[in-house]
């Protein structure tokens, strides 16, 4: 036992020296210090301002693609119910009465299914010239796109 004292550390003078290094090294003091803290909270508020914009311009992509699937099925349905009927449609409400549609989609930009703009057929070229129907269908969003077209036009 003699032996172990004196090859290791022990007595006052070793476990001082411990301390000091286990200190030094994070041993019995724990936790951050305020600027490590305030270190990490500018990395992670510089990393959310650079994720957050992407975000929602991927969020705008996502609902333009919803619109332009939405206007191709309406403008789709429009003409089979044209063909089928040899007549336009007077309303969306009619291809959905009629199991052209489900239901009428909503336009994503403005989250409503009644803010649909409806373009109508002239009485000289429409189909039936006695009921001129609904031609074309847009989208009733005044926004502009990333394109930088307004969602009126498409």
């Amino acid at each position: 036992m003699a032996r172990r004292m004196r090859s290791g550390r022990s007595g006052i003078l070793g476990s001082r020296l411990g301390c000091r290094l286990g200190c030094a090294l994070g041993g019995p003091r724990r936790g951050f210090t305020l600027i490590e803290l305030m270190i990490v909270m500018a990395v992670v508020t510089i990393l959310v301002s650079i994720a957050v914009p992407l975000y929602q311009k991927s969020l705008l992509r996502a609902k333009e693609s919803v619109l332009k699937n939405n206007l191709f099925t309406l403008r789709t349905m429009i003409d089979e119910y044209t063909y089928d009927k040899q007549k336009a449609p007077q309303s969306l409400e009619d291809l959905v009465r009629e199991g052209y549609l489900r239901q009428i989609p909503v336009d994503p930009i403005t989250g409503q299914n009644t803010s649909w703009k409806i373009i109508m057929e002239e009485a000289a070229t429409a189909v039936n010239q006695t009921e001129p129907g609904i031609f074309d269908v847009r989208s009733g969003s005044e926004k502009e796109s990333l394109e930088g077209t307004p969602y009126s036009e498409w």
